[in-house]
């Protein structure tokens, strides 16, 4: 591997181009203040009146989410649900593994025990890429069904979305949906059929939004498909179909809660996205920081590090299981709405360009870094970089890990969340950076370009969109954490 540039080099450019940000007019922000740990004055201050943001810039904020069942065994309704919904034939859809586990023998019994009528796609891809998409999308074509149920993680999640999607759209390409710049991002104007999610995971909320995240193969990078129509009818969370879950599944996937709390706190105010929509239906689903998404994402984030360490280190930990699960719903009410940022858009490059690493516990036939992991190990040094725009939001962050809010000044905020994180990831026993899956800084350049089209996150960065040179420099610094 080629030689990485020093820690104390990569953390020096990191400073520089944190305190240009913070310092240039355009990249400086109000919403910075006195840091006030999870205050309700942190929470509800967004500097400008909310009605009066630039003309340029929103003004709004919209709440969308699933409705969310949750408690032990409630899979065992969803057969009666879909009755409700005079469903007249449903499209299942699973993976390879969770197709022999308990998660979908309890669906499938639900869905005899109620009369009714179903076909099961049992080969979705774990971290599905446009090709399985779309094998995904021609099954629901082929079955023309009225209903749909996902039984899986995000990634059966998200390809059970698109299904849907394009077999109500037959005359649609494929990129017409997908998120710009990859494709061209239309806005969904069908109604969709409904979809009831059954989670089996603690990690993408996928229950609760309307985002659907794949490996687009000709680019090598992830994007996705984004729009409140793709939202589920209903989240069943069931805290028994998490018990199947391998150690290293429990924490790849906690990572993905870990990033959605972290991320959608930090994120640009709502009142700074631009531009502004011309009509309602433009209003992006992932707007910005706003008072709402605040409570869930704080909330969830002091839940993963409560129960995190003990879901991935006990598995008879039931209660931390079944708490995770919670965060991961809490955390994607709150990400659904004011999205992500850094972490996720590097981390999809991280993923696409990968050819050899295979993370254990993943019974899979190819290589595979999962999301969560992919996601998490930037997460130290995209928050050294984030922390000069909204220093109190990183302070909040730093004492949901157990800091003392009161002991950490503006300017040490994000050296002093990054040390929490690094110490949390460490303790997990997560890979120790990206040269523990055999990147080194030879292949920066293709991670850099990778990230550049993911706009729909990068520009949700509390400093804004970051320059190339940015991204080269925090990739650099996330080779080794510890």
């Amino acid at each position: 591997m080629a030689a990485a540039a020093s820690r104390s080099n990569v953390k020096r450019l990191l400073n520089i181009l944190q305190s240009g940000a913070s310092s240039c007019p355009c990249h400086s922000h109000a919403h910075s203040h006195a840091p006030v740990a999870g205050s309700f004055s942190s929470l509800l201050n967004y500097g400008r009146n909310y009605a009066s943001a630039k003309e340029t810039t929103d003004y709004a904020f919209e709440m969308a989410a699933s409705n969310i069942r949750f408690g032990p065994g409630v899979t065992s309704e969803i057969g009666m649900d879909l009755n409700n919904l005079h469903a007249k034939k449903v499209a299942v859809y699973t993976d390879a593994t969770i197709a022999q586990l308990h998660p979908l023998k309890a669906v499938v019994e639900s869905l005899e025990k109620h009369k009714v009528n179903y076909v099961i796609y049992d080969t979705v891809r774990v971290e599905p890429t446009d090709t399985s998409f779309k094998s995904a999308i021609e099954f629901a074509r082929q079955h023309n069904p009225d209903a749909f149920v996902a039984v899986g993680g995000g990634s059966v999640i998200d390809t059970c979305k698109a299904a849907s999607l394009y077999s109500a759209h037959p005359e649609a390409d494929f990129l017409d949906f997908v998120n710009a710049p990859i494709g061209k991002g239309l806005p969904i104007r069908k109604k969709l059929h409904p979809l009831i999610a059954v989670p089996t995971t603690a990690g993408t909320g996928s229950e609760t939004t309307g985002t659907a995240i794949f490996d687009y193969e000709p680019l090598h990078t992830k994007t996705g498909i984004a729009h409140r129509a793709l939202k589920p009818h209903l989240g069943i969370v069931d805290p028994l179909n998490t018990r199947s879950m391998p150690s290293q599944v429990h924490a790849s996937s906690g990572l993905d809660v870990l990033c959605h709390a972290l991320e959608s706190y930090t994120a640009l105010p709502y009142n700074e996205r631009s531009p502004r929509p011309k009509d309602p239906i433009e209003r992006p689903a992932y707007q910005g920081s706003n008072p709402i998404s605040d409570v869930w994402s704080l909330f969830s984030l002091k839940m993963v590090v409560e129960y995190l360490p003990r879901a991935v280190k006990d598995p008879e930990d039931h209660e931390a299981q079944s708490k995770m699960l919670l965060a991961s719903t809490f955390a994607g009410i709150g990400f659904g709405n004011a999205g992500v940022h850094l972490c996720h858009g590097l981390s999809y490059p991280i993923s696409g360009l990968n050819k050899t690493y295979k993370h254990p516990g993943y019974n899979v036939d190819h290589a595979i870094i999962p999301h969560g992991v992919s996601v998490a190990l930037t997460a130290p040094s995209v928050f050294r970089f984030t922390s000069s725009a909204c220093p109190d939001r990183h302070i909040d962050a730093a004492a949901a890990f157990g800091a003392d809010p009161a002991r950490i000044k503006q300017e040490m905020a994000g050296e002093v969340l990054a040390e929490k994180l690094t110490r949390f990831l460490e303790d997990l026993g997560v890979p120790n950076g990206l040269s523990a899956l055999g990147y080194d800084s030879s292949y920066i350049p293709a991670l850099v370009e990778g990230t550049l089209p993911q706009h729909r996150v990068t520009k949700l960065a509390p400093a804004r969109e970051p320059a190339r040179e940015q991204i080269a420099a925090i990739f650099e610094s996330a080779m080794k954490n510890y």
